[in-house]
C-alpha cells in the first residue's frame, strides 16, 4: 500500500489482497483498490472514511451478497467503480452524494427503481458488457425516472430488445451500441429532452423500428450512431438539430432527393459500407454546411452530381466509379468561386485517366487535393 499527498490518494491496487486492508488512513479522499481478489467488504469500514469522494474496486470477485450494506453510510462519496466484478444486481444502498457509478463487466440482469431512489444526484452511469434485458425483455417504463439530473448512460453490449422507455429528460449522452435493438419508440422520453448524442450502432434496427415519433422530442440531438443495423432506406423524420449522421453498414441501396432536406445543420455524414446505386441529382445539396461526406464500399458508377460547395473531405473509395460528371464537385458553373475541397479520395475505382473531363475539377485549388491511386 502506498500513500500519495499526505494520505488524499492510496494506492492498494494490483497487491493480490482479498480484503479491504486496514489501516488506510480515515483521511484518504481517493482509494484505489482495484485488480486484487477481494470477495468481502468489512460491514460499517467504507463508512468511516469521512472524506472518501473516489472508491475504485474494479477486477475484484465482488457478489451481491458481499456488497450488501457495505455503500451506507458514505458522507461524501462521488465516485465509485465496480467494474469487472461479479455482481448480479445494482446495489441498493448507494450514497446520496454519489455522481458516477460504473458497473462494467459484471453479469447483472435486473435492475429496479429502488436502486436509484438513494441517489439522485447521479451524473454518469456506465452498465456496459452486462446482461441487461436478457434477450427477452427491456427494462421496465420509468426504471431510472428517480435519476432525474443524470446526463450519461452507457449501456453498450447488453441485450436489450428495445430502447429503454421514461429515460430522465436531463440525458445528454447514451449509449447504446452492440444490443438486439429493433425499435426505438416516442416514449423513450416523455417530453423535450437534452439529448445531444445517441449511439444506436450495431443493433437491428429498420426503417420501421425507427418510427415517424421516434425522435419527436430529441429536437435537440446534434450526434446519431446508426452504423451497423438493418436500414434500406436513408430514415426520415430526423432532428433537425442534427450535425453528425452515421449511416454506414447498412442495406441502403439509393439515396432519394429529399433524403436530407431538412437537415440543414449537417456537418457529417457517414454512408459508407451500404449497397448504393443511385444518388439522386443534388441529394446532398441541400446540406448547405456539410463538411464530410463518406460514400467508401458502395456501388456507385459515377461520382454524384451537385454536391454541396461547402464540402472539405469526400471519401468515394471502392466504387465503381468510372466517370466524374461535370458538376459533381464544382456544380456552380464558371461563375462559382473556387472549392473549398481539401481532399477527394477516388482510390479504387474503375476510371480510365484518359477518358477523365479535366473541366470537372476546375474549380479546385489544385489537383493535388484529388487522389486516384
Amino acid at each position: 500500500m502506498s500513500l500519495m499527498k499526505k494520505s488524499v490518494v492510496v494506492q492498494c491496487s494490483d497487491k493480490g489482497v482479498d480484503k479491504v486492508p486496514f489501516g488506510i488512513p480515515y483521511n484518504a479522499r481517493y482509494i484505489l483498490l482495484m485488480n486484487n481478489h477481494i470477495d468481502s467488504i468489512q460491514l460499517d469500514l467504507l463508512s468511516e472514511y469521512l472524506f472518501m469522494e473516489f472508491l475504485v474496486l474494479s477486477n475484484n470477485r465482488l457478489t451481491d451478497s458481499s456488497v450488501e450494506g457495505s455503500f451506507e453510510g458514505i458522507q461524501k462519496l462521488k465516485r465509485l467503480y465496480l467494474e469487472r466484478n461479479l455482481l448480479q444486481s445494482i446495489p441498493t444502498d448507494m450514497p446520496a452524494s454519489l455522481e458516477e457509478l460504473r458497473l462494467d463487466g459484471n453479469n447483472i440482469s435486473v435492475m429496479s427503481e429502488a436502486a436509484w431512489g438513494r441517489c439522485p444526484g447521479l451524473l454518469i452511469l456506465s452498465l456496459n458488457n452486462n446482461s441487461l434485458g436478457n434477450g427477452s425483455d427491456s427494462l421496465f417504463a420509468g426504471v431510472l425516472s428517480p435519476l432525474g439530473n443524470l446526463r450519461t448512460l452507457s449501456l453498450n453490449h447488453n441485450q436489450l430488445l428495445a430502447v429503454p422507455s421514461q429515460l430522465p429528460l436531463s440525458l445528454r449522452e447514451l449509449y447504446l451500441r452492440g444490443n438486439l435493438i429493433h425499435s426505438f419508440h416516442s416514449d423513450v422520453f416523455m417530453g423535450d429532452s437534452e439529448l445531444l448524442v445517441l449511439d444506436l450502432s450495431a443493433n437491428r434496427l429498420s426503417n420501421k423500428g425507427l418510427g415517424k415519433d421516434a425522435l419527436l422530442n430529441a429536437n435537440r440531438l446534434e450526434s446519431l450512431n446508426l452504423e451497423g443495423n438493418l436500414l434500406r432506406q436513408v430514415p426520415r423524420h430526423l432532428p433537425q438539430s442534427l450535425k453528425t449522421l452515421n449511416l454506414e453498414g447498412n442495406t441502403i441501396a439509393s439515396v432519394g432527393k429529399a433524403a436530407f432536406k431538412r437537415l440543414p445543420n449537417l456537418e457529417h455524414l457517414g454512408l459508407a459500407r451500404n449497397k448504393i446505386v443511385r444518388v439522386a441529382l443534388g441529394a446532398f445539396r441541400s446540406l448547405p454546411v456539410l463538411h464530410q461526406l463518406d460514400l467508401s464500399h458502395n456501388a456507385l458508377r459515377q461520382v454524384p452530381r451537385q454536391l454541396p460547395t461547402s464540402l472539405h473531405f469526400v471519401w468515394i473509395t471502392h466504387n465503381k466509379i468510372r466517370s466524374v460528371p461535370q458538376d459533381a464537385l464544382c456544380p456552380g458553373g464558371a461563375s462559382a468561386p473556387l472549392s473549398q475541397l481539401v481532399r477527394v479520395q477516388l482510390e479504387h475505382n474503375l476510371i480510365d485517366m484518359g477518358k477523365l473531363n479535366t473541366r470537372a475539377f476546375w474549380c479546385l485549388r489544385g489537383y493535388q487535393v484529388v487522389h486516384f491511386d
